[in-house]
């Protein structure tokens, strides 16, 4: 047999960090429900020609898709997506005359990027998406709810502090023209760059691009605005800027801002460097950072968008928040914050005395199972102290014996054995499933 090679970008958990993950999807998708968002899946192809054109970076970071013994007559060229706005984008003008609107959906699935793998980035990683769309017009008010539903998520979870930065890609636009730089997309691209590679290498690219150093100068001057009420504001207006859609965006901003503070003091931040690389985002960005992880990058976001689902008669605008599930938990496993309680979610392990009890270790086991409690039976009659050894190499708390008195469950992390009736005896409410264990204080 040739020897395994592995893939990068390609994470893959072992079970006792699987069952992390899984619970992080349970809370997430739980407090979805919660909060009234509907679960949808979508196909994992778009044509390619669907998702390109989306930003700077999505034609290289599409996975193309095609059969090796594809003809020429085969279909349009397909593409893993990258992220699942586009295809819920799709779905709405696909599905319209079915779904009730505002349609609010969540949607929890694998999205493929062909981006260099490194910390936290994958080529293959698990999304967890809400997302309001309506007919026509959609209210602002939607932008201050999501940043609310996904706080509810994370603070049910054994997460660091985090904060969810917030911006209006009105304000960099009409920033932008206010200063006479009319190619906005180039300019937002280069200002997004900042966190890499600083505002002087910012202020250059800006140049170079065609802007005057006073220009470049006071776009890097707003990236650099930030505040946790409506202070913002007045921030940007002394700069002497003036342009309609900066007074636009700055109103929005400040309406998200005011509503966040009543609802939930200190949970956003309004940050202007914010900006996010995809080019359907109109109104409102996100992009959620763990506290004193900045660094790191953000493990979600998100933002508005008014025209990626049209028909042309009707436009679907919406609003839609993430979170990078497999990023934040690589991070908070690989730090040695978090680990599952065991490498299995059995909670019983029915012993055998010898090979022909198996039949009657089957039917304990079935009855253990009836009530909910997972149960496996020992893989093969040896001595008790082996199979208890084997228990505890899988973390399964409890080893049912069967012995001269009747049936006896043992804990093996305190000792204790004790009779036990199959009908009727439950694990504590903790053990019954794996439970995620937190290592060391969270800061």
């Amino acid at each position: 047999m040739s020897k395994v090679t592995p893939l990068s970008g390609f994470p893959e958990f072992l079970p006792q960090d699987r069952i992390v993950e899984q619970r992080f999807l349970d809370v997430i998708r739980e407090t979805f429900e919660l909060h009234g968002f509907a679960s949808i899946e979508t196909r994992a192809v778009e044509p390619v020609e669907r998702l390109s054109n989306q930003g700077e970076d999505a034609d290289k970071e599409i996975y193309g898709v095609r059969r090796l013994a594809a003809g020429a007559d085969e279909d349009a060229a397909l593409g893993l997506h990258f992220d699942l706005t586009v295809p819920f984008a799709r779905y709405v003008l696909e599905h319209s005359g079915k779904l009730v609107f505002p349609f609010r959906r969540y949607q929890i699935q694998k999205v493929w990027r062909g981006e260099r793998p490194q910390e936290g980035r994958y080529r293959e990683f698990t999304q967890a998406d809400i997302d309001i769309v309506d007919s026509g017009e959609l209210p602002t008010h939607y932008e201050v709810e999501l940043p609310l539903v996904i706080a509810d998520a994370l603070r049910k979870l054994p997460v660091p502090e985090f904060v969810i930065k917030v911006n209006n890609r009105k304000i960099p636009e009409g920033f932008y023209r206010g200063l006479g730089l009319d190619d906005v997309t180039t300019v937002l691209r280069i200002v997004d760059k900042i966190d890499k590679i600083g505002p002087e290498k910012v202020v250059e690219r800006l140049i170079e691009a065609g802007a005057t150093d006073k220009q470049a100068r006071l776009a890097v001057q707003l990236a650099d605005i930030s505040s946790t009420d409506t202070s913002f504001a007045d921030q940007v207006r002394a700069l002497g800027v003036e342009h309609p859609t900066l007074d636009e965006g700055l109103e929005q901003l400040s309406q998200v801002m005011a509503a966040a503070a009543e609802h939930a003091p200190g949970l956003l931040m309004a940050d202007l460097r914010i900006a996010r690389g995809l080019d359907y985002y109109t109104g409102a960005v996100y992009e959620i950072y763990l506290v004193g992880q900045e660094s790191f990058g953000s493990v979600g976001g998100g933002g508005r968008y008014d025209s990626l689902a049209s028909d042309g008669k009707t436009t679907y605008p919406g609003v839609g928040i993430s979170i990078g599930v497999s990023r934040l938990v690589h991070r908070l496993v690989s730090q040695g914050l978090l680990q599952g309680s065991r490498s299995t979610p059995t909670a019983v392990l029915v012993a055998l005395n010898a090979e022909e009890d198996r039949a009657d270790a089957m039917r304990t086991a079935a009855q253990l199972r009836s009530r909910g409690i997972p149960v496996e039976v020992a893989p093969a009659a040896a001595k008790f102290g082996k199979q208890i050894r084997f228990a505890d190499r899988r973390g399964i708390p409890f080893v049912l014996f069967s012995t001269e008195n009747g049936p006896e469950m043992k804990d093996i992390r305190s000792g204790e054995q004790v009779p036990a009736d199959p009908a009727t005896w439950t694990p504590p409410a903790a053990d019954v499933r794996p439970q995620i264990d937190t290592l060391q204080e969270n800061s």
